[in-house]
């Protein structure tokens, strides 16, 4: 399929009202976008298929709902650092950084080192890709040892200070993510959240009361992917 023809069946598929919608009750703010439903991106996704050159061909036309579009038919072995980098600054809200994040960035071989490096960037949303792409690693890599995922604690605690709301909320679903992953990491994770309820700060204090909140829940069920013996 070319990309005219993809851009003409956007263009079918536009709701202005819906980006009016996704402002006020979401904060999804866009520029240059349809404001085409979730649901009908994915059928246009399921209907196109894996499309490497189209993928890469609608991110950069700068139409939001195209670059959606793109995170939906892109292999994500088809994604590389460069791409990553180029992609990363146009992120302007949540939605779109969840979506390359959880739906290809988390299930690269990149992951780990871009989720530290990106941790240390300014950027709210760069900020956020960094912790959405933790929060969806935790489930991306069924064989990785509870070590990796404890390692990012630091990165944690380190940015649970941080009071920008998409920030703060993706630390704590991070946090949150890891815990559940198995028994042993859910332990490692509750420790992890008491420390973070002992630091002076508002930000802080929500992002451990509401990880413990879960974590220390009778009724979570951790899942078991592969466990190491976790030790105090």
């Amino acid at each position: 399929m070319k990309v005219s023809q993809v851009i003409e069946q956007l263009h079918r598929l536009a709701n202005p009202e819906k980006v009016a919608f996704k402002k006020a009750k979401y904060n999804i703010v866009t520029t240059n976008a349809l404001g085409i439903y979730m649901k009908d991106l994915n059928l246009l996704a399921k209907e196109i298929g894996n499309d490497k050159p189209l993928a890469l061909a609608l991110f950069d036309t700068g139409l939001y709902d195209a670059q959606i579009l793109c995170s939906k038919i892109l292999k994500p072995k088809d994604v590389t650092p460069a791409l990553m980098e180029q992609w990363l600054p146009t992120f302007e809200n949540w939605e779109i950084c969840d979506s390359f994040s959880m739906g290809l960035f988390s299930k690269t071989s990149f992951a780990q080192s871009k989720i530290v490096e990106w941790s240390r960037r300014e950027r709210e949303f760069e900020i956020r890709a960094a912790f959405a792409t933790l929060a969806s690693y935790t489930m991306a890599d069924k064989k990785a040892a509870n070590e990796i995922y404890e390692s990012f604690y630091s990165l944690i605690i380190k940015a649970a200070t941080d009071d920008r709301i998409y920030v703060k909320k993706a630390v704590n679903w991070a946090l949150r993510s890891i815990g559940k992953r198995n028994s042993d990491l859910r332990k490692s994770a509750i420790a992890t959240a008491i420390k973070i309820s002992e630091i002076d700060h508002a930000a802080a204090k929500w992002i451990a009361k509401d990880a413990l909140n879960e974590l220390q829940s009778e009724k979570l069920k951790p899942l078991d992917y592969p466990r190491s013996i976790y030790r105090l």
